[in-house]
């Protein structure tokens, strides 16, 4: 079974569940997932629509700079304390998905003055795919097999690798103008990433199951809802910055 239970999500890896077999007290359900997933995007949306409200008042940067950089360093901060000390998520993940919204709503709320209409585009597709998935991996429209898991961590990773390449080089003088223009090449990578970051999420689903069948405890609910966030606000950014390149090109 463990190694079936792969994803590529940093988060949600093929140990977090094991060893769980034959422990008593409440379980993990699929159910109760789902439910604190509720609930974390409840936190995000309403921290978020703070951030936004502040921005909107004033139409500048400089109101929300500094929670985009408290929501930014301490959603990271969260989110390593959560994956290192899981059975702290009932508390850490309600804190990662508040300080997460700061930085979403901020980032959401700029890009919104720029282009009109963009931050509910985004949120709505990102909804949207999240949906279309659940349907389609409930269904077994799209088979988790191996080669498909090991395919998503492989291009996951190749991923994570290239912007963190990019960021290095950023300070060098080096920037990938192509890739992150708004002209056919910057498209197509986006739409690949965002692809990328889709599957994921039928990766996420396939492992939360697998550990409510395991027997996992019952604080995982809050682990499984917190690294399926970590996906979707990743998904989110994603399909904002590929919104931006499109229009872009107006």
């Amino acid at each position: 079974m463990p190694q079936l239970m792969r994803t590529s999500n940093p988060v949600l890896n093929d140990k977090r569940f094991e060893g769980y077999a034959g422990q008593l007290g409440e379980r993990m359900t699929l159910q109760g997932t789902v439910n604190k997933t509720g609930l974390l995007l409840l936190c995000a949306m309403a921290s978020a629509a703070w951030t936004w409200h502040l921005f909107m008042q004033d139409r500048s940067p400089i109101a929300v700079m500094p929670y985009l950089w408290i929501g930014t360093i301490g959603g990271f901060i969260c989110a390593m304390v959560t994956v290192f000390k899981k059975e702290w998520s009932p508390v850490t993940a309600p804190a990662y998905a508040l300080l997460e919204g700061l930085a979403l709503g901020a980032i959401s709320a700029v890009f919104e003055l720029r282009f009109p209409g963009i931050a509910i585009q985004s949120v709505s597709l990102t909804f949207g795919v999240l949906l279309v998935l659940l349907l389609a991996y409930r269904s077994g429209l799209i088979p988790v097999t191996q080669n498909f898991r090991l395919g998503i961590v492989a291009a996951t990773g190749a991923i994570m690798l290239f912007y963190l390449l990019q960021f290095v080089l950023g300070f060098f003088g080096v920037h990938f103008s192509s890739i992150n223009g708004s002209g056919p090449i910057g498209i197509g990578i986006s739409l690949i990433i965002v692809a990328v970051a889709a599957l994921n999420l039928v990766l996420d689903f396939d492992f939360i199951e697998n550990g409510a069948r395991m027997g996992a405890p019952k604080y995982m609910e809050w682990y499984g809802a917190f690294g399926l966030m970590v996906t979707l606000v990743w998904l989110y950014l994603e399909i904002l910055r590929l919104l931006t390149k499109l229009r872009g090109r107006d």
